[in-house]
């Protein structure tokens, strides 16, 4: 019982910055719309905020109804992960500054981020989301949760990131 009060713990700090991450957010999103950003791709959006905290939500019901215990072989470097993906997250958030946003919008004239984790991939910001979206239910064998979050991510990520890499195509055009 003790851990899963600490694991409680742990996802509402996960949740506290996912809060964080909503007034970044609008905040970058006003500034957006101010210098001419039009936001596409909404569609999904609705659907990707039921499931992050529906995520949210799965770790804490999984791991208290169904007694999962805490594994120290899988637990610690589940954690691990979730600390990675966190500092990979905030990352991005800095190199992109103001054009970060959990929405997609674009901004005319605004040149393409290469730098920091975006001279290594596309979509680091989905890495993070992916490494969270297993890890921390794992952490306190919320088995269950990770799968299916992982599933139902893998088709959300597929129509976000065509979304926002035709929205970046479309801008250079």
């Amino acid at each position: 019982m003790v851990s899963q009060i600490w694991y409680t713990v742990l996802v509402g700090l996960v949740a506290a910055e996912r809060l964080a991450e909503l007034v970044v957010a609008k905040r970058n999103l006003a500034w957006s719309l101010a210098r001419g950003g039009r936001e596409t791709g909404f569609g999904h959006y609705p659907f990707m905020v039921v499931l992050h905290t529906g995520l949210l939500a799965g770790c804490l019901v999984e791991v208290w109804l169904a007694d999962r215990g805490f594994s120290g072989l899988l637990g610690w470097p589940m954690l691990a992960l979730v600390v990675a993906s966190q500092a990979l997250r905030w990352w991005c958030i800095r190199v992109l500054g103001h054009q970060w946003n959990t929405r997609i919008v674009i901004v005319p004239g605004l040149p393409l981020v290469t730098g920091g984790p975006y001279r290594l991939f596309s979509h680091p910001n989905y890495v993070a989301v992916v490494v969270e979206g297993f890890a921390l239910p794992l952490v306190h064998g919320a088995w269950l949760t990770a799968v299916v979050f992982t599933v139902l991510n893998a088709g959300l990520l597929t129509v976000r990131i065509r979304a926002e890499n035709d929205a970046l195509r479309s801008a250079r055009a």
